[in-house]
């Protein structure tokens, strides 16, 4: 991999890792604020799904400012937006505040959910697109374990130390504001905007070995009707079929509940009895799995393919929630719990972990992808601020352990979903998806 490739791709996913750090970091907070503030189990709710909302209005907002301006500045208006978010819920003085800021960083959170993949995608090869891209979900889990960890190291510094686990976020958002300075435009934008020059310097910088007059070439014919189809209507035939399909694939990734992990792990495990030390702890180990799989998904998703990790991970993940859910109706202490969880982390990290964001930034062409691509991204958050917000006030009402037997339902219907539905895309270029997706090419898919 060329060097000035790989430093584009992991400045870019370096918002992955502040998307996952702002999103983690409340779960080491929870019991602190409900202290801090007085909230019911609805405010707690809201309190942590806030961000989502923020994040729901980031995505869906991003798409056509970055078509605009580019990947690369609306990159620079998330790293503002996690920095500010940072300090101002740090020092909330109020519930309204705490709300208010956690909103705004969850707007750079949605924004750099779209614009971070789709810049990856963007200048990748195709023959290792699939690893760059799934470098987002590798810095999106190492900002979880750099949160779970930092939250656990300052637990102890009094009943104001959920301030000080905000302001920890404070550094990686500085850090990549200042980084992205260092990165180009995505060659795409520059065809898109008329500056094929930039274009192909870029393309020669990023991978002189491929026939770059070929791919700026392919990348003009896929864009030679965006001025006939700026205004085009995307839930129309036949987008709309592949917009249906994003945004399904979408809330399926969240319907298995992974971020109810990220966001309650230690009220999960002190409800199954663990003390509240003990549970951060746990936390902790949950988090390093996340690391450990998902490297091991990044080495598969080239080589076994988007489809099939999907699939494998629809069959193995709701043995795991079946698990999980028996050990805390039946309060079962001990190792069972921790391990359940960690392999439905497992299969999550291998499979839908690494693939949701690289098939979302694949599978669309490229005239509507950045379009289409918010939309599928909005989906994310939706049900995320949803299945979120409900979590509190359900798991008081009907336990737990029933709410992570419902993931496990839903999570093994989505098998079906991917295996009608969805086409490979691993190995192909951009321009050769578009054909695929628009039934110009064979379809390949893997039955």
């Amino acid at each position: 991999m060329k060097p000035k490739l790989f430093l584009y791709a992991f400045v870019a996913a370096l918002g992955g890792l502040l998307f996952g750090f702002d999103t983690a970091v409340i779960s080491g907070t929870t019991e602190m604020i409900v202290r801090r503030f007085s909230m019911t189990e609805a405010e707690l709710g809201w309190a942590v799904s806030s961000a989502l909302v923020g994040c729901i209005v980031g995505a869906i907002a991003i798409g056509h400012p970055g078509d605009i301006y580019g990947r690369r500045r609306m990159l620079f208006v998330t790293a503002a937006l996690f920095l500010v978010s940072a300090v101002w819920t740090g020092a909330a003085r109020s519930y309204t505040e705490l709300v208010l800021a956690r909103i705004l960083g969850g707007i750079g959170v949605g924004g750099a959910s779209v614009m971070a993949p789709l810049y990856i995608s963007e200048i990748s090869p195709p023959r290792i697109r699939g690893r760059l891209v799934s470098m987002m979900q590798l810095a999106i889990v190492t900002g979880i374990v750099t949160a779970f960890f930092s939250n656990y190291l300052l637990a102890n510094l009094g009943p104001e130390s959920w301030r000080y686990m905000f302001w920890a976020g404070a550094i990686p958002a500085a850090a990549f504001f200042c980084l992205l300075f260092s990165v180009c435009q995505s060659p795409r934008w520059l065809v898109k905007v008329g500056r094929a020059d930039e274009a192909l310097t870029v393309l020669r910088t990023v991978d002189p070995e491929e026939d770059t007059d070929q791919v700026l070439n392919d990348i003009r014919q896929s864009l030679a009707h965006e001025e006939h189809t700026a205004g085009m209507n995307l839930f129309r035939m036949p987008y709309l079929r592949l917009i249906l399909i994003g945004v399904v694939v979408a809330a399926f990734n969240q319907l298995t509940g992974i971020n109810l992990v990220m966001y309650y792990a230690p009220r999960i495990f002190t409800s199954a009895g663990f003390a509240e030390g003990s549970a951060l702890l746990q936390t902790v180990a949950v988090g390093g799995s996340l690391l450990l799989f998902t490297m091991v998904g990044m080495a598969l998703i080239d080589t076994v393919g988007r489809k099939r990790l999907l699939m494998i991970g629809a069959l193995g993940m709701p043995a795991c929630l079946g698990l999980v859910a028996w050990g805390l109706i039946q309060r079962i202490q001990g190792g069972f719990l921790l391990f359940s969880m960690i392999g439905f982390v497992m299969f999550f990290c291998t499979a839908q972990g690494v693939v949701i964001w690289v098939i979302l930034s694949e599978m669309f062409p490229n005239r509507i992808r950045a379009r289409a691509m918010a939309i599928g991204s909005f989906a994310v958050w939706v049900v995320n601020a949803i299945i979120t917000f409900l979590f509190p006030v359900m798991a008081r009402k009907l336990g737990t352990g029933q709410v992570f037997a419902f993931h496990a339902l839903t999570t093994f219907l989505s098998f079906f979903f991917f295996w009608k539905y969805l086409v490979e895309t691993k190995g192909r270029s951009l321009e050769e998806i578009e054909d695929l997706v628009l039934g110009a090419a064979p379809e390949g898919t893997i039955r």
